[in-house]
């Protein structure tokens, strides 16, 4: 009822104000978060002067007759050179102290140093020993004497018991992760199940996922010794609206719990300036002051209800949701033009593979054309230095051709040679002696056409010259084919006459000798 009165005459003293009053009232409330009862007579002893209100709030209202007068007389400062030295000074205090009001405290990464012994000399530790067993069993007949109490009633144990005992029994320092499995659990044990979603690692990287994610890191920091720990988390921390509100994902909250008895926790408490528990801090980014800069932008206090706690969080939340959002925007953003220059730089050294390619392919057909034109003209000057050096060793053989013996002569070999179509020729009858080599036929069909003119030539015999003729001799009927040997003579194989022909040979000829020569292996194999 009387906080009912009071907010109604409050209600009435505000009504009673005038635009501009109004307007400092509401500028001096967002600044020091005074009641309206106490801030009224205050700006009105300030003669509603917004800045000497605010600095006597902070600093102590003392007198300070001149900056009133100042303020009465309403003087207006729109040039330096109006101001004095006092204004200059109150007017710089202020702006300075709104700028360290306004921004928030730096929210530290929190790494659990484990402890450091120091191991004591040998000597010492010999004449300290006697001390160390005297304390080990103190503190093990304090720690019994403890157990025995404990089996009092509740009412009738002594709460100093009660944590002297799980104090001095000490908590072994264990992993991050295994600290806050630890926490979940004795937190289940003590208070019931719940919904609540811890998270499973340390301080460190819930703080880490929170900056990456752009997430709101929701500390808490609870001591068992204290009274209204148990009171809060029953009443406040497990209602079921701020179950809820921490659980929904849409509003991005990681939520870390921490016993003090734990170092992690502790050094946790020690960073956030926590002065009383349970303790509360919402961490997130401020971009605003710095890309990279976690700060502290809401301390929750000692026991609350449960409204009072959900709005204090969301009222923070929206403050600085909209400065996250921009970075997410950012960061979307980024990628997205991080992925389009991705994907182009992809699609150019595709395609600059693909003209490598086609260059390599380029380049490779200019080298192999150049290389078969290289061959072929290697290859025509070498046959043409072969029909050379072939015409030549005709002017040559056709010196060396046996005369034919006379008609009378009996030791001839009468020879009739059909020569090719091409040649023109025809049928050539020729008598060569017993015993010519079978060569000296070849050589007669080699040079028929030189020996047709009448120019003698002089040409000698090219130097690693073989030559090859492209014919061969045979006989009709039986077919038996001579070969220009030059042992062999012709007396031998032909007799005393024969009918020759005259076969051009070929690439062609060739392959059908050598399927000739496969039939009659294939026939031999299978006989």
């Amino acid at each position: 009822m009387a906080r009912a009165h009071v907010m109604a005459d409050a209600g009435d003293d505000v009504g009673q104000l005038s635009s501009t009053q109004q307007e400092a009232l509401q500028q001096y409330i967002a600044v020091t978060n005074q009641d309206i009862k106490d801030a009224i007579p205050l700006l009105q002893r300030s003669q509603w002067n917004v800045q000497i209100a605010i600095a006597k709030f902070f600093d102590g209202e003392g007198p300070d007759p001149v900056a009133e007068a100042m303020a009465a007389q309403d003087i207006p400062r729109t040039a330096a050179r109006h101001e004095n030295l006092q204004e200059s000074l109150i007017a710089s205090s202020d702006r300075s102290y709104l700028g360290r009001r306004n921004q928030t405290d730096p929210a530290p990464r929190i790494v659990p140093q484990p402890p450091v012994t120091h191991r004591s000399p040998w000597l010492l530790g010999l004449l300290l020993a006697p001390f160390g067993w005297g304390w080990r069993a103190a503190g093990a007949l304090f720690r019994t004497f403890c157990y025995v109490l404990s089996f009092l009633p509740a009412p009738l144990r002594p709460r100093a018991i009660t944590t002297g005992l799980r104090t001095t029994t000490g908590r072994r320092m264990l992993m991050p992760r295994d600290t806050a499995a630890r926490f979940k659990r004795e937190f289940d044990e003590e208070y019931g199940p719940n919904e609540l979603p811890f998270f499973e690692g340390g301080l460190a990287q819930a703080h880490d996922l929170a900056k990456k994610d752009l997430k709101f890191l929701l500390v808490f920091l609870m001591s068992p010794e204290h009274d209204d720990t148990s009171s809060f988390i029953r009443g406040t921390l497990l209602s079921p609206d701020v179950v809820e509100f921490v659980k929904n994902s849409s509003n991005n909250v990681i939520l870390w719990g921490g016993n003090v008895l734990d170092s992690e926790a502790y050094q946790a408490a020690t960073e956030y300036n926590c002065t009383k528990y349970p303790f509360t801090a919402l961490v997130c980014l401020t971009p605003k002051e710095g890309s990279t800069r976690m700060g502290i932008v809401k301390r929750l206090v000692g026991p609350m209800p449960p409204a009072t706690y959900l709005s204090e969080l969301q009222g923070s939340m929206e403050k600085y949701g909209s400065d996250l959002e921009g970075v997410r925007a950012e960061r979307t953003a980024n990628e997205v033009a991080r992925n389009l220059r991705t994907q182009q730089d992809s699609a150019y050294e595709r395609s600059l593979a693909i003209d490598r390619e086609r260059a390599r392919e380029r380049r490779e057909a200019a080298a192999a054309a150049a290389d078969a034109e290289k061959r072929a003209l290697a290859k025509a000057e070498a046959d043409a230095r072969l029909d050379e050096m072939r015409e030549q060793w005709k002017a040559w053989r056709v010196r060396q051709i046996l005369p034919e013996p006379p008609a009378g002569d009996k030791n001839v070999v009468r020879v009739a040679l059909k020569m090719p179509e091409e040649s023109g020729a025809g049928r050539i009858v020729r008598r060569f002696p017993q015993d010519a080599p079978l060569e000296e036929v070849y050589a007669f069909v080699e040079c028929y056409d030189l020996m047709q003119g009448d120019t003698v030539s002089t040409a000698a015999r090219p130097a690693g010259y073989e030559h090859k003729y492209k014919f061969r001799i045979a006989s009709t009927l039986p077919r038996v084919v001579y070969e220009p040997s030059t042992t062999d003579t012709m007396g031998d194989k032909i007799g005393r006459s024969g009918n020759l022909i005259v076969e051009p040979v070929g690439p062609e000829s060739d392959a059908e000798e050598d399927d000739d020569d496969d039939d009659e292996d294939d026939e031999d194999e299978s006989t």
